[in-house]
């Protein structure tokens, strides 16, 4: 079963929101291995309680550039999700700060982020998703607000140059506030951590969290909401497709293999006749609704169509897990399919069976039958 977490912006996000949120939907978080502590406390939005929080340490605190910071996460002994997903925050703020200030992503000195405070945050959410068992994280739209903020480089306007940069690619919005909403640490995280932006995805609910900015303000919550459940296995999925009679076949599998790494379910082409009876193909990909859009530029980019044409479509999915047997010795991965929590369907990864079978001298066939067989007896 794969863990979802939302984050749902309503009053954006920043480092401290995020995590009161995931402290609140139940996670722990120690950050001891940094010598440092959160200090958890409580504030009323619009009637909403929602958790505040402030990362405590040693009150000075050098400016440090991106490889201290790798090198301080590197040695804290993190558990390896965890670990990966806050280095990757970090490396998406050098190179958003390398861009803005035209230098090398390892010379980058992170002034506000680099303070104990920001590094804390980054971790602590890291940890609190592992703490949580997350598998995946989805974002809604971000709210942005306009005016200034001051900076160490002087008075930066709304949203933050590093801000924008870090969310290349997200949907955002403009509200009629001065006021930073969405902060660079926040971004980086959402930029870092979300594979996809939208609405509210189908799952089974567990449960919800609040996280409060410091602010109260009049329109709306300041608030970040965590929803975390299981992921539906029934949703809705888009079906994204173009008619070809000018592509060149060898390009296709080019093609597939960008919407693939765009996010496509799958990909696929089959023969059609075309108009003055020239024989084509519809190229097809399916893909959840939140990896539309880059699957949907992934074919224009890809492919010799000048559109496509996308429908949606209800979804039903097995239950899906994975156990991994031995044949001669070597690992091979059976995806479990699961209806109403009975097996009904197992089926050996082809490409385990392929490296089986080169090492130990058997064919693929063989190989294949003796993993499903070893699969059946185990379950």
């Amino acid at each position: 079963m794969t863990r979802v977490l939302y984050v749902d912006c309503i009053g954006g996000v920043a480092g401290d929101m995020l995590l009161g949120a995931l402290l609140d939907a139940g996670a722990t978080v120690d950050l001891s291995a940094f010598e440092l502590e959160v200090e958890r406390g409580t504030a009323d939005r619009h009637g909403i309680t929602a958790v505040t929080t402030t990362v405590t340490g040693a009150a000075e605190q050098p400016h440090r550039d991106w490889g201290t910071i790798r090198e301080l996460i590197a040695a804290a002994d993190l558990p390896e999700r965890a670990a990966a997903r806050a280095q990757e925050a970090f490396k998406r703020l050098a190179i958003a700060e390398g861009r803005i200030h035209d230098m090398p992503p390892e010379r980058v000195h992170f002034h506000e982020v680099g303070a104990i405070d920001a590094i804390g945050e980054i971790v602590g959410v890291a940890l609190a998703l592992e703490s949580l068992g997350i598998d995946k994280v989805l974002c809604s739209p971000l709210p942005m607000g306009r005016g200034f903020v001051k900076a160490a480089h002087g008075n930066l306007p709304l949203p933050a140059p590093a801000t924008l940069e870090l969310l290349k690619g997200a949907p955002i919005h403009g509200v009629e506030l001065e006021l930073e909403l969405v902060t660079p640490t926040g971004a980086a995280l959402v930029a870092a951590l979300a594979e996809g932006y939208g609405p509210l995805p189908r799952m089974t609910l567990d449960k919800t969290g609040y996280g409060a900015g410091t602010r109260d303000l009049k329109p709306f919550p300041n608030v970040v909401r965590a929803i975390i459940g299981t992921e539906a296995t029934t949703g809705t999925v888009s079906l994204i497709e173009a008619n070809l009679d000018d592509l060149i076949p060898e390009l296709a599998p080019d093609a597939a293999a960008a919407c693939f790494a765009a996010g496509a379910l799958d990909v696929w082409t089959a023969p059609v006749s075309m108009k003055h009876g020239r024989p084509g193909f519809v190229f097809s990909a399916l893909a959840r609704p939140e990896h539309q859009r880059a699957v949907v530029e992934a074919v224009l980019r890809e492919t010799s169509t000048l559109g496509v044409r996308v429908a949606h479509l209800d979804r039903v999915e097995l239950q899906r897990d994975f156990l991994t047997v031995e044949v001669g010795g070597e690992p091979v991965k059976i995806k479990v399919g699961r209806l109403d929590g009975k097996v009904v369907n197992l089926a050996p990864e082809h490409a385990d069976c392929e490296r089986a079978a080169r090492i130990t001298g058997e064919p693929v066939k063989v190989v294949w039958a003796r993993a499903l067989s070893e699969a059946h007896a185990r379950t």
